[in-house]
């Protein structure tokens, strides 16, 4: 096993889909046999946008399934530590000493916050937490000392904090971080079944990983297409189509989307067969994450128990990390030297009673 380490994870708002495989679970997959990989259960993140008790009440059944979506998906067992970010405080005692590394104008300047805020309904009083984000995030990452975070092209300017606050750090208190380095996956989202920009659980435009075959077919013929052709016999627009879209993402057949792509430009195809071809291959795409979902679906109390062992392996993991923290910043040194203070007052006014 390498001794580079990469981290990398979701926040447990529900199932994972399509636009979740294309933007990160793919580069996580492949990335797995290279690096000792670490995926966080983002808990306290989603804090930030959906805080309410009912939220909060279904961190555990989402957590439960997106951990089966993403082992479905291929990432094995034994090479991934899935770990549930509540459970471990100390990574909020690191947040609470790396926001004193930043400033509240750099966090200012990033953009995705801003596009968080809005979809959250809070653009006009983002929540601290909210403004926090990254610095949470440079917690979750170099509280395990992670080398390496796959992102996605909007999320770069989070990781950069966290390199700002890890050269910060070893820059006041000595080597203790390594700097991540970031990698970005070749597609960072996949558009909406709807045609919208970005596919997305709240918009209901998405296929998820645990569809059934004929969920897929039918999500796949209410599929939008382009507007302007409304006969098989008008040449259409294949740039930008989200049915054609999906064809490059998940038909494993060249020659068949190529030849699609040729007959609906020219006119000589219909939305019909591009869509029923689309809805056989993303199912061919499936059915292997099915078998493997049936398979851990199979074993009762699994999945939790590799949350759970994950979550303590990371914990004491990350109590190390905490410790050498403190030391490094001097903060032990500080309690150590009051207590020692103490304990030699006492002994003097024991001597003398």
């Amino acid at each position: 096993m390498t001794d580079q380490r990469m981290l990398t994870g979701d926040r447990p708002t529900g199932k994972l889909h399509l636009g979740h495989y294309v933007g990160s679970i793919a580069n996580r997959i492949r990335l797995q046999h290279q690096y000792e990989t670490w995926l966080i259960i983002a808990d306290l993140h989603m804090l930030t946008t959906k805080n309410a008790r009912a939220d909060i009440d279904e961190i555990s059944a989402n957590a439960r399934q997106m951990v089966l979506d993403s082992l479905a998906a291929g990432i094995e067992p034994e090479r991934a530590t899935f770990y549930l970010q509540s459970a471990i405080p100390e990574i909020g005692e690191l947040n609470t000493l790396f926001q004193n590394l930043i400033t509240v104008p750099r966090l200012e300047r990033i953009p995705s916050l801003k596009d968080m805020a809005r979809d959250a309904d809070k653009e006009t009083e983002m929540p601290y937490g909210l403004l926090g984000y990254p610095v949470l995030q440079a917690a979750d990452i170099l509280c395990v000392k992670a080398h390496t975070v796959p992102v996605g092209k909007d999320n770069h300017a989070h990781v950069e904090v966290t390199r700002e606050i890890a050269r910060r750090f070893n820059h006041l208190y000595g080597e203790t971080f390594p700097i991540p380095e970031l990698i970005t996956s070749e597609v960072s989202s996949l558009v909406g079944t709807d045609g919208q920009a970005k596919a997305s659980k709240s918009l209901d435009n998405v296929i998820y990983l645990s569809d059934s075959a004929e969920e897929v077919r039918r999500k796949v013929s209410a599929m939008y297409t382009d507007p302007n052709r409304v006969r098989a016999d008008i040449p259409g627009t294949v740039e930008g189509n989200p049915v054609f879209v999906y064809h490059d993402s998940f038909n494993d057949n060249p020659a068949e989307v190529a030849d699609l792509k040729e007959r609906y430009r020219a006119g000589t195809v219909g939305d019909v067969e591009v869509k029923d071809t689309l809805a056989a291959a993303i199912n061919r795409f499936l059915d292997p994450v099915r078998e493997r979902r049936a398979a851990f679906e199979a074993q009762p109390g699994l999945v939790d128990q590799i949350i759970v062992e994950g979550t303590e392996r990371t914990r004491r993991e990350v109590q190390q990390v905490v410790f050498e923290v403190r030391k490094a910043m001097g903060l032990a040194g500080a309690f150590n030297q009051l207590r020692r203070k103490a304990e030699r007052a006492q002994k003097k006014a024991a001597s003398q009673s």
